[in-house]
Order: C-alpha cells, then structure tokens, then sequence
C-alpha cells in the first residue's frame, strides 16, 4: 500500500519546483515540464520515492537505531520538530553545530555541561553566587538548551539523516556522506541529489508540502518502533514459556529419579 498519493502532494503544492534558470541540471530525471518560467516536478516519481524512503526508515527505527531530523529554514522548522518528536527522534532546528556527527564527542560534552549545569543549580551549589554570575549561567544554559536541547538523548551517532533542503544544509549531508551515514532528504528542482541516498524529489519551500511529506515518513517510523516493540514482547514471552519448560521438565526428572529409587529402598 502507498504511503502517500499523487492528489495529496498535489494538493499541497510538492509539485512546485523553482525558476528554470536556478535549476540543477541533475535534478532533470525528477522534472516533468516547464511552465511559466517555473519547473514542475514529477509527482508519480516522488510517490515512488516517498515510498522506498519510508520503508527503509521503518526498517532504520525497527531496529532500534535513532534518525537525525535536519531543518533549519525557517519555513520547515515548527514541523519537522513536531512530527521527529511524535516517534521520539532528535532532530536540529536552529543552527546546525560544524562537527556535530565528525567531532561527535566535542557536541557530547557541551550536552553533558547542560546537565552539570542542571545538577548545580538543584543541589544549590549555585545559590551562594552572585545574581550576575547566576545570570551568566542562566543564559549559557539558554543557549546550549536552544542549539543541543533536542539531540540531548542522542548518545551515539544516528543510523540515518532526514534532511529538508540539502543546499542549506550542505554541511550536515556533507559529514554524514564523510561518515557513511545515510541520508534521505527532500530535495528541490535548484538543489544536488548526487550526494543524497533517497532522494524524494520535492518542494522544500512550502510548509505544507514538509509536512505531508513527514507525515508518511514518520508514520512509517511509528510502525517499526511498534514492530520492535511486539517483537520484544514476544521475545520475553518466549523466554518465559522456555523457562517454565526446562522448570516443568527438570521436575518431571526428579520425580522419575524418586520414583526409581522407592522399589529399591523397600
């Protein structure tokens, strides 16, 4: 079944691409016609690829592993932190942090400062500086909140970057392709998709069409964190019978063992 239909992306306007004359000329495979100055992009091919796109994300999150969210225009910023926190996925909406995935350990240690500073303020180690002081704290605290808040629980690498707008976010798909990570991203008529690994062929501009794109990603997502949680259940569900079992079994031999020995002993 498809995640996601022509008239739905059509409706909220991903068939818009920009002006012919800031087009990338590797985009043409996704492009459907010209008209008035402004190319339309082939909306059957980006059901196709919001398709693949989406099942490799379910595949990503049902083994447990996390996925990156990347936006920070403004236009996609409020979605794409609403839907990467509906599946419980970091995401990055301000600006993006250089090294963020290839000097990983640097951004860690600025998350594990936050805490510290958490932990400070509660215990009252704090509570005998000085209101200026304070406020120093109070407004670093703000800021690394503002920039690393969101990937505060990512304590290793993420699997996979979903990224809106691969000419803005150059840096981050280019650390990811350095890396190995792979990146799913939409990707607009003016941009490259050479260095992206799903490519969903896209208006990256509109609020609306991120979000019916999101929509069917992260719906996809929410599937296999389901799937791997059934399969946990199981999995302890197995392990239990298999315990009563060599318990019922092990029971039965002592019982079998008693019962040998009782003619011999009268």
């Amino acid at each position: 079944m498809s995640r996601t239909n022509f008239e739905t992306l059509l409706e909220a306007g991903c068939h818009f691409g920009h002006l012919k004359r800031k087009w990338n000329p590797a985009m043409a495979p996704y492009i459907f016609m010209e008209r008035n100055g402004i190319h339309i992009i082939d909306l059957h091919k980006t059901v196709a690829k919001i398709d693949d796109a989406a099942e490799a994300l379910k595949q990503i999150a049902k083994s447990g592993k996390k996925i990156l969210f990347v936006a920070t225009k403004k236009q996609a910023k409020q979605v794409v932190a609403e839907k990467a926190a509906s599946v419980n996925m970091p995401y990055v909406i301000e600006r993006w942090p250089g090294g963020m995935l290839t000097n990983f350990p640097t951004i860690r240690k600025a998350v594990k400062k936050m805490a510290n500073i958490d932990k400070l303020t509660a215990d009252g180690t704090y509570s005998n500086l000085s209101k200026r002081e304070i406020l120093q704290i109070s407004r670093q605290r703000a800021k690394l909140e503002k920039n690393l808040g969101s990937i505060a629980d990512l304590t290793r690498l993420p699997s996979a970057l979903f990224i809106v707008d691969v000419l803005k976010e150059q840096i981050a798909v280019r650390e990811a392709n350095r890396l190995g990570i792979p990146v799913f991203a939409i990707v607009d008529t003016n941009s490259n998709p050479d260095n992206v690994d799903y490519v969903i062929p896209a208006n990256d501009d509109a609020n609306k069409s991120v979000e019916v794109i999101l929509e069917a990603c992260c719906a996809a997502i929410a599937e296999g964190l389901e799937e791997r949680k059934a399969e946990k259940v199981d999995a302890e569900a197995a392990g239990e019978g298999e315990a009563k079992g060599r318990k019922r079994s092990a029971k039965a031999r002592v019982e079998k063992a008693d019962a040998a020995e009782a003619p011999a002993e009268a």
